[in-house]
């Protein structure tokens, strides 16, 4: 059920408690058609979600300040808040799929629960939930590779040869069991990103066989892991100078 909200009980209702969960505020008005045809669809998309969003309604007639604060110019008007702030919005009666996709986007779905346990129990059912996601994939590879499961490692990515991380895991796998630039693998999982990425480097340098590409693309993977990194810029600039 939505909670009747006024210009009193807003800051808590709303933009407090919008720091624990989201808050969908349904701005309405008793004479608004639209508005009676679009609560249906709100109240039915709070309740599958079972706590995890709150909705609120503020009636504009009576709570003009709030309308005027928030911009409201046409009715319904439907603004998510999460940390005290806006993050999306619509106007109108939406059908109820979208509704249910405005909601989707406020609430962690399953999946992303099970990527945020981080476990690889948790994340091998993550990526049964939704497989063509390839963050979960990555992670999934990354947690049997921490176990030393390259096969499954490799199973994990299959299929996802457009993204630089999991091609760069796939590469990591296949110059493993070629014998490639085994130090440079054991320095990335002691943690030495730098020292990794020299030996890649060096090794793709001397390299003349079809082991080339896969140097490649472990480099690259290893870069997209972090692009705010400052040392990125160097090496992608070593890498092209290595590919000559």
């Amino acid at each position: 059920m939505s909670l009747p909200v006024s210009e009193e009980t807003f800051e808590a209702e709303v933009l407090q408690r919008s720091r624990q969960l989201p808050v969908v505020v349904d701005f309405w008005a008793d004479w608004c058609g639209p508005c009676k045809a679009l609560s249906p669809a709100l109240e039915k998309a709070e309740a599958a979600r079972e706590g995890k969003v709150v909705l609120a309604k503020v009636d504009v007639d009576a709570n003009p300040q709030l309308s005027s604060l928030f911009k409201v110019q046409g009715i319904p008007a439907v603004k998510a808040f999460r940390d005290g702030s806006v993050v999306d919005e619509f106007v109108g009666a939406l059908p109820p799929a979208r509704v249910e996709a405005f909601f989707d986007s406020l609430v962690p779905s399953r999946a992303d629960e099970l990527l945020a346990a981080g476990d690889e129990l948790s994340l091998r059912e993550a990526a049964e939930l939704e497989p063509r996601r390839t963050d979960l994939a990555v992670a999934l590879a990354r947690a049997r590779l921490e176990r030393g499961a390259e096969d499954e490692a490799l199973e994990a990515v299959e299929g996802h040869d457009g993204d630089f991380a999991a091609a760069g895991i796939a590469a990591r796998i296949r110059l493993a069991k070629a014998g490639v630039a085994p130090d440079a693998f054991a320095a990335l999982d002691r943690g030495e990103r730098e020292k990794a990425l020299d030996a890649l480097i060096e090794e793709l340098q001397r390299s003349q066989n079809h082991s080339r590409d896969d140097l490649r693309r472990a480099i690259v993977g290893i870069l997209s892991e972090d692009p705010t990194w400052p040392g990125a810029k160097n090496y992608r600039r070593r890498l092209s100078a290595a590919l000559g």
